[in-house]
């Protein structure tokens, strides 16, 4: 790798703000890591819901691979001058530094300079929605027929191995009650109390946690009703709740939305119903697999440790996972992703590279 032309385009890459609510950005971050990528490569374009997405492969038209290479370009949102990079010592500040323009580039590096030697078929994935589901990106491409046999998506961990990933179900309580004067309470139905006494059994069985423990947890996102006056009862109230969950409980890996409504009911007050917006499921991939021991003894080349990570936020994994295909972070080192003062940490982008090529180099041994 030479690393001051990559740093070059990385940040090229990084000044793009491509962000859900600017498409022909999300285009152009897109079209920046094909044209890095060059030519010589089958490329397949795909849109869902107007998010562009990429396939990228070398020989003949196909959808099955042995190793797909996925990356995201989308980002949050983000002040201005986080999309001008700049560099301090061994950081590189920018929006999508460490949340993973850096490593997509790098995963775009290794597979053109593997692609056409290797013995089996690789895929590079780009994808531009991973910040807001990725149901448009990488499960769109899953839907059109896109397959492997091992994924390795760039999310970083400074060369350590993410195989387990929570689950999500977003969900809203809905309560009932009725209105009356707020100086008469007993002559009222107060759906806030209501709520409130529901959300308190539900954070009773999970309590938020003093530290990371990686088990089930509730975060009470938002809760709201219509009334606006002091002196009313409210007679209708809702709340948002995000719950995460690992594979490990069995109350809610595997549950579908009738299965989850049914198990959150029985915490509600008369009048509480249960909505179930979506339900993703864990991400888990064996971690005795015989690709991801060739990646951490890779990782561990360039002295790092390849350890495991458990990531308690959902990721693309998920829609791999779910299909039986096993799939891992990893990616490079940096850290604040999603605040102001996000970074990529420089001295991990070639050890992570090498490691990277040396991986797939592994696989056709």
């Amino acid at each position: 790798m030479e690393l001051n032309g990559f740093l070059a385009a990385a940040e090229e890459l990084l000044a793009v703000p491509s962000t859900a609510d600017r498409p022909a950005e999300l285009r152009r971050a897109v079209e920046l890591v094909l044209d890095f990528v060059g030519p010589g490569f089958q490329v397949a374009w795909f849109e869902s819901s107007g998010v562009p997405s990429a396939l990228v492969h070398h020989g003949p038209e196909r959808r099955d691979f042995r190793v797909v290479l996925n990356a995201h370009l989308d980002v949050v949102p983000a002040a201005p001058e986080q999309f001008q990079p700049r560099r301090d010592g061994d950081r590189l500040y920018a929006r999508g530094a460490q949340d993973m323009k850096i490593t997509a580039l790098a995963q775009a590096l290794a597979f053109r300079e593997t692609a056409a030697t290797l013995p089996y078929p690789l895929a590079l994935q780009l994808v531009a929605d991973e910040e807001v589901g990725g149901r448009d990106g990488t499960r769109y491409q899953l839907e059109q027929g896109v397959t492997g046999e091992f994924v390795v998506i760039g999310e970083h961990s400074k060369l350590d191995i993410v195989a387990d990933s929570k689950g999500v179900a977003h969900v809203r309580l809905h309560a009932t009650g009725h209105s009356g004067h707020g100086a008469y309470p007993w002559l009222g139905d107060n759906a806030l109390l209501k709520l409130g006494r529901t959300i308190e059994r539900v954070t009773e069985r999970y309590p938020v946690p003093v530290e990371e423990a990686w088990r089930t947890t509730v975060n009470l996102a938002r809760i709201e009703t219509p009334n606006r006056a002091f002196n009313q009862i409210p007679a209708e109230a809702e709340a948002w709740l995000d719950i995460r969950f690992p594979t490990e409980d069995t109350d809610w890996a595997g549950a579908d939305a009738e299965r989850i409504t049914a198990h959150l009911a029985a915490f509600c007050e008369p009048g509480v119903t249960v909505a179930v917006d979506h339900v993703d499921p864990p991400h888990h991939a064996d971690h005795d697999r015989p690709e991801i021991a060739h990646l951490r003894d890779a990782a561990r080349e360039e002295g790092y440790g390849g350890e495991f990570l458990y990531k308690h936020g959902a990721g693309d994994g998920r829609f791999y996972s779910a299909r039986g295909i096993p799939a891992v972070a990893f990616g490079v080192g940096g850290h604040g992703q999603h605040g102001p003062h996000e970074y990529a940490e420089i001295s991990t982008i070639a050890p992570y590279h090498r490691a990277l090529v040396d991986f797939l180099h592994r696989l056709a041994r």
